[in-house]
């Protein structure tokens, strides 16, 4: 089997990875990919957005599937293009994926499915949006659209919650993504990612994570698109018939009687309290680096799951999940998540996944004049596998000091919440 895999992160890297040790897997190229998916994959000099040349690339070389990583060409139709040339793909449809695409879409979903979700109130101007501010003392204010992670405002008071719709809808800050914004009721709890593989009628949740978005320990500083993560998260532990029946259950019947059945990876960013659950946002993919601790703790061929789901007989086929624990630590540029520097030699990878436990998976790197250097905010993740979160924690964090790079960043708490709940 020939496959494409699309995009160019950690988690496309972490995806190329666990296809390499697929016994039905003869080839992998990544497109564009990266400086360490050329240790599995034929890297391909086409951009993740750019559907056309990419459908080409999968027709002249007699792709037998392609899996889609990143939101944008999911969003814009790529799925859809593929099908229609025949090429096997998987990841929802454009009208799924809006699930992801629009904030507002999702709300309204979730209202009808009645998955349980914050209160929340859309707007298109600025006036509209002060008047939807009176509802909430604080709030979460969104761009509806794609903002890659930077489009979510956590408000403590009015005058925020007037900035974040300032900074929205009068400054456009996010262009056409900040059209128009969400404003719901500000949760609280302890946040945990749930992604389910999904046939269009059936989903069999995959092992929970959760994720780390601030920069700084202690959950500090500016949202980035997640410094670390771990799997299993003990805050999901007893929670999850309860998530599948609430949850997935009711949002891919609904797409199912609309006409826009959901095949692919639903992800659901939930917010837990106590034994109460409800739904953050859902994303029309895998997480990034949620995959980066999920994939080292499947068992089953990746792709004997996906061809589940593509053809419709997820119920009828057993996953497996290994015994232990992961964690991944994301290594960032100085500056990230604003302007970040970039060149920067990479030195210690080889030592670091001669550890036993450890994969380094690479995301914003390239190779250059027989170097690893720098070229994106988050460089690299570094994943290790343990018996126990306190394991896995040390071994990744083992592999995390042999790599250096000029202005490398990383949180030293990943983790951390996990530990406590033991």
């Amino acid at each position: 089997m020939r496959v494409l895999v699309v995009g160019s992160g950690g988690r496309e890297h972490a995806l190329c990875w666990k296809l390499s040790q697929s016994r039905r897997v003869e080839k992998i190229y990544c497109a564009p990919g990266n400086g360490g998916t050329v240790q599995v994959a034929v890297n391909v000099g086409i951009s993740s957005e750019d559907i056309a040349k990419l459908l080409e690339f999968a027709l002249k070389e007699k792709i037998d599937l392609a899996l889609i990583g990143p939101e944008a060409p999911l969003v814009e139709g790529i799925v859809d293009a593929f099908e229609a040339k025949g090429v096997r793909v998987f990841g929802p449809k454009r009208a799924a994926a809006l699930l992801e695409g629009s904030k507002a879409f999702a709300k309204e979903v979730m209202l009808k499915a009645k998955v349980p979700t914050a209160k929340f109130e859309v707007a298109q101007t600025f006036e509209d949006g002060l008047r939807a501010a009176k509802n909430f003392k604080k709030a979460a204010v969104k761009a509806d659209g794609l903002a890659a992670g930077k489009g979510v405002f956590i408000c403590n008071n009015r005058g925020e919650i007037e900035g974040a719709l300032g900074t929205i809808l009068k400054e456009g800050a996010f262009g056409k993504a900040g059209s128009k914004v969400v404003i719901e009721e500000l949760l609280e709890g302890e946040e945990a990612s749930v992604l389910a593989f999904c046939d269009g009628k059936n989903a069999k949740l995959m092992v929970s994570s959760q994720d780390h978005k601030r920069i700084f320990d202690g959950d500090k500083g500016l949202n980035t698109g997640g410094m670390g993560a771990y799997a299993p998260a003990p805050v999901v532990n007893g929670l999850e018939n309860e998530i599948k029946s609430k949850v997935f259950g009711p949002v891919l019947a609904l797409m199912a009687k609309n006409g826009t059945p959901y095949k692919g990876v639903l992800y659901a960013g939930l917010m837990i309290k106590g034994k109460e659950i409800k739904v953050l946002e859902f994303n029309a993919r895998f997480g990034d680096p949620e995959t980066q601790v999920i994939l080292p703790m499947l068992e089953t061929d990746l792709v004997d799951v996906i061809d589940a789901c593509i053809d419709g007989y997820l119920d009828k086929i057993e996953i497996k999940w290994k015994e232990g624990t992961a964690c991944c630590v994301v290594l960032a540029a100085k500056g990230y998540p604003g302007a970040y520097e970039k060149g920067r030699e990479i030195k210690g990878l080889d030592a670091a996944a001669k550890l036993k436990g450890v994969a380094v998976f690479h995301a914003g790197t390239k190779s250059e004049g027989g170097k690893i250097l720098t070229c994106g905010g988050r460089v690299l993740g570094v994943a290790g596998t343990g018996n126990d979160i306190a394991s896995a924690i040390k071994t990744a964090y083992s592999g995390v000091s042999k790599i250096n790079f000029e202005g490398m960043h990383f949180r030293k708490d990943i983790g951390k919440k996990a530990l406590e709940r033991e």
